[in-house]
């Protein structure tokens, strides 16, 4: 998708956005704060981890990010201080983007029976959790209203093959997404899931015989084509623009049309 189709797609001019979850510029997170960036938003990106740093500061340069900070959300502080100086900052938020996940690789390779209880602990706290936190926070800093979006995946609704453990974790964030959505919609806080089809990402390819996973969804879905980070983006942007004011606490499939295929 061109520069020129991107600023063309909604106007997000005077609106501040949280991004969470860039990692390299394959994550779903850069696509949608790209995407974010070209139709006018002002962001503010986060990094895991210290080593993370490196990778994440040119692609916040690039984005003309006005706050880059530490954030790894299994430190309950991080998560405060971030917003801290989001309050100090900005004053306000307008959308706030969750997309991170994470299940340690040895209950993520193994059968949901099979998982153990201190790593599902810990993919709940980093998959699931931390949306919550951050909602909590980010709602007193959206005066006028805004928007919180997450990533899940298809899988959460139907058993994906070698999607294992992530599958009941996914139904578990977007049932929160629900539950957000009645408990902050008379504060003009809107909540959507974005639920991508499969494509090749650092954490997607931690997914046993994941390269078969997306030829198997390419063949399946309707439309036959597979989708970008970019694509991600634009349904995005489109949800947290005032095009959507009135749309709230969806799913919204981008997958080519996969998720309606029996």
């Amino acid at each position: 998708m061109s520069t020129m189709q991107l600023q063309n797609l909604v106007n997000l001019e005077g609106k501040q956005g949280l991004v969470i979850g860039v990692s390299n510029a394959r994550s779903i997170a850069y696509g949608c704060a790209r995407v974010f960036h070209a139709c006018g938003a002002e962001l503010a990106i986060t990094y895991g981890h210290p080593r993370s740093a490196a990778f994440v500061q040119p692609l916040a340069e690039e984005l003309e990010c006005s706050l880059v900070a530490p954030c790894n959300v299994e430190y309950s502080e991080q998560i405060d201080a971030l917003f801290d100086r989001i309050r100090t900052q900005w004053g306000r938020l307008d959308f706030l983007l969750h997309s991170i996940a994470f299940v340690p690789r040895a209950d993520l390779c193994n059968r949901v029976l099979d998982c153990s209880p201190a790593g599902f602990a810990r993919a709940m706290h980093i998959s699931c959790y931390s949306f919550i936190h951050m909602a909590r926070l980010a709602a007193p800093l959206m005066h006028d209203g805004g928007c919180l979006l997450t990533v899940s995946h298809y899988g959460a609704e139907k058993f994906i093959e070698h999607y294992n453990i992530m599958g009941p974790i996914k139904a578990a964030l977007e049932s929160v997404v629900r539950y957000l959505t009645v408990e902050l919609g008379s504060s003009g806080i809107r909540a959507h899931v974005l639920s991508p089809g499969p494509l090749s990402t650092r954490s997607g390819n931690g997914i046993a015989h994941f390269d078969d996973v997306i030829r198997s969804a390419v063949e399946r879905a309707p439309q036959h084509h597979g989708v970008s980070t970019e694509d991600i983006g634009a349904m995005a942007a489109f949800l947290v623009s005032d095009a959507a004011r009135w749309v709230t606490g969806n799913t919204a499939y981008v997958d080519a049309g996969y998720h309606v295929m029996g």
